[in-house]
């Protein structure tokens, strides 16, 4: 998720001395759930499940993606699910392909560093402010054209995350990689008690 870091100066040197544990921490083989959101920001910041990321090929040609699921951090196939919607467009926009897409197989799951301010700031109606992760998953996929690929799903929460994670997706669909994140947000939360809503 990206929000803009100065918007929080105040609150990250407040939380910096939390950050440890808390941000990296999460239930050794505990249920997670990833999200495309959108961002509703006004005198508070909204973070709904349901928005849209893009990436772009070498070409030009870009994919956007809608979706959710959910995984457990020991990466075993059955114990992943989710999927969303994809959408092709060459170069000059037209649109080349669209369908679904099913969540395969999880392959590589890090948690980074990072927090996101709680209430009256942010309002995470997915899960409590304080089980969303920063981090990068990797997922393989399956397209309803039969086209497979891996999608990766990067979240950039607001304070304390390294500067390396961007924000957004990349992802492959048969030979073609959309390398290049071009807009979207992102979150994962941590779900050992089943609390994701």
């Amino acid at each position: 998720m990206r929000i803009k870091r100065r918007s929080f100066l105040i609150i990250s040197v407040m939380t910096l001395s939390l950050l440890g544990d808390l941000a990296n921490g999460y239930a050794d083989n505990g249920r997670l759930r990833w999200d495309i959101i959108t961002l509703t920001i006004g005198s508070t910041i909204v973070i709904d499940a349901g928005g849209h990321a893009s990436a772009k090929a070498n070409d030009g040609s870009q994919i956007t993606l809608t979706g959710s699921g959910t995984f457990r951090s020991s990466g075993q196939s059955q114990n992943v699910a989710g999927g969303g919607s994809w959408e092709t467009r060459d170069s000059d926009g037209n649109v080349t392909g669209a369908g679904t897409y099913d969540v395969r197989k999880l392959v590589k799951f890090d948690v980074a560093r990072g927090t996101l301010p709680g209430p009256p700031l942010v309002t995470d109606n997915i899960a409590d402010t304080a089980d969303a992760r920063s981090g990068l998953l990797i997922l393989s996929v399956l397209y309803s054209d039969g086209s497979e690929g891996v999608l990766t799903v990067v979240c950039e929460l607001p304070v304390g995350t390294p500067a390396s994670l961007f924000e957004g997706v990349t992802a492959s669909k048969g030979f073609v990689y959309f390398k290049e994140p071009m807009g979207g947000d992102t979150v994962f939360h941590v779900d050992p008690n089943g609390s994701v809503r």
